[in-house]
């Protein structure tokens, strides 16, 4: 391995990151998604350590990360469920989903359990109308969804996914 392999893998991400963009347009925006592509979200630290590597002030780097509904300020749940919320699956039931959704797990849309094993978040389209209302899991879909079948897709993932006491961990 040459050194220069070698400082690659060791570096930072974001140092990394900025390195690659550095005096490209839309630098901050391919930053963060490279970060968020990495984690699945944007810790505190990195966006302080991005504004002082590409020096922007920390407010225009938070204004990027909360303006668009992809970046996330705390890491998503293991099963990311997203519901369409497109127009097809609005007028064919999302609604309903999201509600069972959010009764069954106990959270809101946008937020993530307690356990850490689910995000729930809505999303304008996954591109399936024909199948609408979709529910898609870490990209799994789940077309013509019902209310009725969100117990039966929650437990799939609770066995995909078992609670850490469960393996031992």
């Amino acid at each position: 391995m040459t050194d220069t392999e070698t400082t690659n893998k060791t570096e930072p991400a974001a140092a990394r990151a900025i390195k690659k963009w550095r005096g490209k347009r839309g630098a901050l925006i391919m930053v963060l998604h490279e970060i968020q592509n990495q984690g699945g979200y944007v810790p505190r630290e990195t966006a302080l350590e991005i504004a002082e590597g590409m020096s922007v002030p920390l407010a225009r780097v938070y204004e990027v990360l909360t303006f668009y509904n992809y970046f996330k300020l705390r890491p998503p749940g293991k099963a990311v469920i997203s519901v369409c919320t497109g127009t097809a699956c609005h007028l064919k039931g999302a609604p309903e989903l999201v509600a069972e959704l959010e009764r069954e797990l106990g959270i809101s849309e946008g937020e993530t359990t307690p356990d850490g094993l689910f995000h729930l978040q809505c999303v304008r389209c996954v591109g399936c109308c024909g199948l609408a209302p979709v529910i898609s899991v870490n990209g799994n879909i789940y077309g013509k969804a019902t209310p009725s079948q969100v117990k039966q897709i929650l437990a799939e993932w609770r066995e995909a996914f078992p609670a850490e006491e469960e393996k031992g961990g």
